[in-house]
């Protein structure tokens, strides 16, 4: 079986943290490799945004290919101008497939801007079946938009409705999004398909606290708390420095500090984000800016280590379809306390694995870190429980899932 894997606006290899680098990478990254290992061929196609890195790459196994594709200047652009070069970016799949005489059995699009470029191909590829993950919607981030600027845009909308009618299959990772699309885009209950993203257990597991801490840099009796994901407004940052700046001034336990993973905050104040700046500002009014460490980027081999320095992962999110961080986390054995927001509030077995929280709750945040904080024994049952509910996202697992998908659209039977 050969799949077309479309990852339009962002690469699978790139370093998680930055502006629209999260876990929909990890999720093709890891989910390409396992298809391979089960005998799928997959070319993932992503736009090309830098010139000097090999148009195809062979770094996902088992001969499958990542094909940056020329669509637009060969540099990041902003994500409201990429939905002009799809149909250049349409035109080097295909040249692709042609060059290297593949015919694909079927599509598997990320994101509503890889839906629109799969339409198309379909099209062209005698109407192959299309398999179409959102991992965020339109819909749902206007409704917590907090600016006009946060807003989506009616192309994405329009879109992603004209999406939900056309393509075969909708994957989706809970009950709650599979609630979001047949309410808000009123999706066909029959093409809906509840499997959510898997976990590398083979990377992902306890680590010797001692060993975590020496490897990220922390003395054996530093104290941390962990933030991973995009700097952006959308995942309820302020809310974790605002919880954490009142723990500073109620805490009677060691100090602990915030190490938050993601974003640029080296940059020169000219390419600082906004987001990135208001936090730091924020920091400074809340004068918590000697507790709270911004550490950028970090590559996905690495944040096993700072999960498991970690005494909680924090994922205070205003929205968020899935929440591979906090399943990651567990995976580490490391309690998670989220937003009880989409997927994160089926994901975080409240008071087991972990705690929810509303989202943009600073006092209540506050209070589940107090607590987690200052009872060891909470924290080492919680990771314990976390540890043995991860297994059950194993990525052998979920591929299968997947692999189940396609094999009934292209009514392919393999032994």
């Amino acid at each position: 079986m050969n799949v077309a894997m479309l990852s339009y606006h962002t690469c699978p290899l790139a370093i998680l943290g930055g502006k629209d680098t999260g876990g929909m990478n990890v999720y093709v990254r890891d989910l390409t490799h396992e298809l391979g290992r089960i005998g799928v061929h997959v070319d993932v196609f992503t736009r090309s945004q830098d010139e000097h890195v090999p148009h195809i790459v062979h770094e996902l196994g088992f001969g499958n290919r990542v094909v940056h594709v020329p669509a637009g200047p060969e540099v990041p652009v902003p994500k409201e101008q990429l939905l002009e070069h799809v149909p250049q970016f349409i035109e080097g799949v295909r040249a692709f497939a042609e060059t290297k005489q593949i015919r694909y059995d079927l599509i598997h699009s990320h994101y509503w801007l890889s839906g629109v470029a799969a339409e198309s191909l379909a099209g062209a590829w005698d109407h192959v079946p299309i398999v179409q993950m959102f991992h965020t919607l339109g819909e749902m981030k206007n409704r917590v938009a907090q600016s006009e600027e946060e807003r989506e845009g009616p192309a994405r909308i329009a879109a992603e409705k004209r999406l939900v009618a056309r393509v075969d299959r909708i994957v989706v990772s809970t009950l709650a999004e599979q609630t979001q699309l047949r309410f808000l885009y009123k999706a066909d209950d029959r093409k809906l398909e509840i499997i959510p993203p898997g976990v590398d257990l083979e990377h992902f597991y306890p680590i010797s606290s001692d060993e975590a801490k020496l490897f990220v840099g922390l003395k054996p009796d530093d104290r941390m708390v962990l933030f991973v994901g995009r700097i952006e407004r959308l995942k309820g940052v302020e809310t974790l420095i605002r919880a954490m700046s009142h723990l500073k001034l109620s805490s009677a336990h060691r100090p602990v500090h915030l190490a938050i993973i993601g974003g640029e905050p080296d940059a020169s104040p000219d390419d600082l984000s906004t987001e990135m700046r208001r936090l730091r500002q924020l920091c400074d009014e809340l004068d918590v800016d000697q507790s709270v460490v911004f550490l950028g980027k970090r590559r996905q081999d690495t944040l096993q280590y700072y999960y498991s320095a970690a005494e909680v992962v924090v994922l205070p999110s205003h929205y968020e379809s899935f929440g591979m961080v906090a399943l990651e986390a567990m995976a580490c054995g490391t309690p998670v306390i989220a937003s009880d927001v989409g997927g994160l509030g089926f994901l975080v077995q409240d008071g087991a694995t972990g705690f929810t929280v509303p989202d943009g709750d600073a006092s209540l945040l506050e209070g589940r870190l107090s607590l987690l904080l200052s009872d060891a024994q909470l924290r080492k049952k919680m990771g314990a429980a976390a540890t043995i509910y991860a297994r059950d996202f194993s990525w052998d697992r979920i591929a299968a899932q997947i692999h189940s998908v396609y094999r009934e659209l292209t009514s392919i039977r393999e032994p």
